[in-house]
């Protein structure tokens, strides 16, 4: 199920969602004394070697792929990072400039190219605030609603808060981060930005907020096992690779994302901080989700999601 060595994950059984440790291709249930008064209690002073010694202990333990897995976190919080992959933004900055200047596709890219290195010296990271009612697991269907035909992919590094972080520094916030897990940001792209009055600006509100538009996990794995700085990020639909990056190539890093952060905010145990998504996006393509589609995700140690779409009303 994982190459870390185990993770925890969220699974169905009966009416209840359970708490379950992860290693390998087993998952047994954790006791309230074994996870130590909740999964958000635990995340803000984890006890990874405590939970890593039941591996071999007893306990009843059952395969993974006969329970459900749901989304692994329970977050109060969710922030997102919009315009964070250096070379998705150069594409993006250099598309335009090509259609509205005189300078070839190369001159484009470099200007882009140096816009982008001056942001990551002296800019800073833009976030935007997500519902928590959206976050959801792979195992609930991902309803396309049908006031669109523009609704997009957008697989992301998701950082999982452990102890809260408030105005924190970038030396500091890795201290503040107790594990990863993924994330796909669904978004409605004709919604994105305001027709009625366009001063407004961006409406995420709108493009980012229907039912099921955060499909989460199924893991959630330990800060040790995850370099953030330097993992693979792959997504791709009814088997054809559509993103294919490497988190190295973020603008502003976890640190500097959560250290950005939590100077205006708390951080709380068990928040989401969404770190971005590459190039590859259904706008970059010109396709779009429709009913029936599968994507399927994968991060580093992350684990393997994948969302069956179902467009609003079919059958």
């Amino acid at each position: 199920m994982t190459t870390a060595p185990f993770a925890l994950a969220r699974f169905r059984q009966a009416d209840a969602v359970r708490i379950g440790l992860v290693a390998g291709d087993r998952i047994r249930a954790l006791t309230d004394d074994e996870l130590g008064g909740g999964l958000n209690a635990f995340l803000a002073d984890p006890d990874w070697d405590r939970l890593e010694a039941l591996i071999d202990g007893p306990g009843e333990w059952h395969p993974v792929s006969e329970v459900t897995l749901t989304a692994p976190v329970e977050p109060r919080q969710v922030l997102q990072t919009g315009a964070n992959y250096r070379q998705h933004v150069i594409e993006l900055v250099a598309a335009g400039l090509t259609q509205n200047t005189d300078r070839t596709p190369e001159e484009a890219r470099a200007f882009a190219a140096d816009m982008m290195d001056e942001r990551a010296r002296s800019g800073e990271p833009y976030f935007f605030i997500g519902l928590t009612a959206c976050v959801v697991g792979d195992d609930v269907p991902l309803v396309l609603p049908a006031y669109s035909e523009v609704h997009d992919w957008e697989l992301e590094l998701a950082v999982v808060i452990g102890r809260e972080a408030f105005r924190v520094s970038r030396e500091d916030a890795l201290d503040h981060v107790a594990g990863y897990t993924m994330v796909n940001d669904i978004t409605t792209r004709d919604l994105v930005f305001r027709k009625d009055m366009k001063e407004i600006g961006t409406d995420w509100y709108r493009a980012k907020n229907a039912p099921g538009f955060l499909p989460t996990g199924p893991l959630l794995v330990p800060a040790r096992f995850v370099d953030p700085a330097d993992t693979a990020v792959r997504l791709e639909l009814n088997g054809q690779v559509m993103q294919d990056a490497n988190t190295s190539d973020l603008l502003f890093d976890v640190p500097a994302l959560i250290s950005a952060a939590s100077q205006t905010h708390p951080l709380l145990p068990g928040d989401l901080l969404l770190t971005g998504s590459p190039a590859g996006n259904g706008q970059h393509w010109k396709r779009f989700l429709r009913d029936g589609d599968v994507m399927t995700g994968t991060i580093g140690a992350l684990g393997t999601q994948v969302v069956r779409c179902v467009g609003e009303g079919a059958s």
